[in-house]
């Protein structure tokens, strides 16, 4: 049988979803809590993964097991899971659904705090400029929409069959000292968002052009690219199945 988890976590002390030999992950501390419940050795495979220090407000996961589970498997989880992981649902589903491949979209927000807020430093991205002109980080930010091909801002050494994401949404919105990148597509190439909105920052700050910002695109050069933004105020928030 298979079951799906939703869940969310802090990704601070970690170093990303994917299990890593010398490293504390997301998917290590799962496979524990689940393994411990059920007295057998779990893996679990995750919608997609999360760079180190990224947060996720909306994760899946499944994996397999043979028996049915209680319905205080939620509350056992959480008992076992660190208080920065958290466990929301566990739900049977058909044998062939997968987490990471039958994921339709997947959303994440980019969150930047204009100014000094002690309470958010591991939440955002604090930066003490005023001088971002929005309307054209906006305006480049619809360029995406145009293209498939994200090479320039992927990681350069990573193994991927393709570079082209269709992206659905990319837009900026401010709320007080709060500004918010919200982006949606089909898949993320690693780092894309941070690169995205490093180059986008760029753009507001006058340092980079509408125009630049498409020639970049085109070049599908990272080295032509803005530098990639601090992890923390990178969130997971949504998959669409």
């Amino acid at each position: 049988m298979r079951y799906f988890i939703e869940l969310s976590y802090n990704g601070k002390k970690y170093h990303g979803w994917q299990i890593q030999p010398d490293a504390i992950s997301v998917q290590e501390k799962l496979n524990y809590a689940i393994s411990t419940i059920l007295q057998k050795k779990i893996e679990v495979v995750g919608a997609g993964r999360t760079d180190t220090g990224v947060h996720a407000s909306q994760m899946f996961a499944h994996f397999d097991v043979d028996l049915e589970l209680k319905a205080n498997v939620v509350f056992r989880l959480n008992s076992i899971l660190p208080d920065d992981i958290t466990v929301y649902e566990v739900l049977l589903v058909d044998d062939e659904k997968h987490a990471r491949f039958d994921a339709l979209s997947r959303s994440y927000e980019y969150r930047i705090w204009l100014g000094r807020n002690p309470f958010l430093l591991d939440f955002s991205w604090q930066i003490h400029s005023q001088d971002l002109t929005i309307s054209l980080m906006n305006e480049a930010a619809s360029l995406l929409l145009e293209y498939e091909n994200f090479q320039c801002f992927s990681k350069v050494k990573t193994e991927v069959y393709t570079f082209n994401c269709n992206v659905t949404e990319a837009i900026w919105k401010l709320e007080g000292k709060e500004l918010v990148f919200y982006i949606s597509a089909n898949r993320f190439l690693r780092n894309m968002v941070r690169a995205i909105v490093g180059t986008l920052v760029d753009v507001g700050l006058g340092k980079v052009t509408v125009a630049d910002f498409r020639a970049i695109i085109e070049s599908r050069d990272r080295g032509n690219a803005g530098l990639s933004v601090p992890a923390k105020g990178l969130f997971l928030t949504n998959i669409n199945y």
